[in-house]
C-alpha cells in the first residue's frame, strides 16, 4: 500500500503511472476521488459537530453541578463505592501444622505449597490434612 500512496503523492510518478489511459477513464477515477474527497469532509464535519454537542452538554452539566453544589470529586468518590469488587473467597480444604506449630492452609487449586509436597513425599497423605 505504501507504494501506491507514494506513486499517488508524487506528481512525476503518477503521471508515468497513468500514461496508458484514456482521458474518459481519467475523468472516471476524478469523479472517484472527488466523490471520496466529498464523503471525506461530511464525515469530518458530523464529527466536529458530534464534537461540539459533547462539549455542550459537558458544560451543561458543569453548569448544573455548581448549581447542585457538587465536583468531580464527590462523582469519583461515588464511582469507587460501586467498582469495589466482591468475590467470593474459596474454602480451605487443607490444614498442615508443622513442627514449628505454624499453620498453612491450602484451598486444593494452583501449585501445591511446598510444605503439602514435603509431607506427601515423606509417606503421608493429602486425606490427612483434609478440613472436614
Amino acid at each position: 500500500m505504501s507504494e501506491f500512496l507514494d506513486i499517488l503523492t508524487h506528481g512525476r510518478r503518477l503521471q508515468g503511472a497513468v500514461k496508458e489511459l484514456s482521458i474518459e477513464e481519467l475523468e472516471q477515477v476524478q469523479e472517484k476521488l472527488s466523490g471520496i474527497i466529498e464523503k471525506r469532509k461530511e464525515k469530518l464535519l458530523e464529527q466536529e459537530k458530534l464534537k461540539k454537542e459533547k462539549l455542550e452538554k459537558l458544560a451543561a452539566i458543569k453548569k448544573q453541578m455548581e448549581e447542585a453544589g457538587l465536583n468531580v470529586e464527590d462523582l469519583q468518590a461515588l464511582n469507587t463505592d460501586v467498582n469495589k469488587k466482591v468475590g467470593k473467597k474459596r474454602p480451605v480444604k487443607y490444614k498442615l501444622v508443622d513442627e514449628t506449630g505454624e499453620e498453612h492452609l491450602w484451598t486444593g487449586i494452583g501449585r501445591m505449597p511446598r510444605v503439602y509436597k514435603e509431607a506427601l513425599d515423606s509417606g503421608k497423605s493429602l486425606d490427612d490434612y483434609a478440613i472436614s
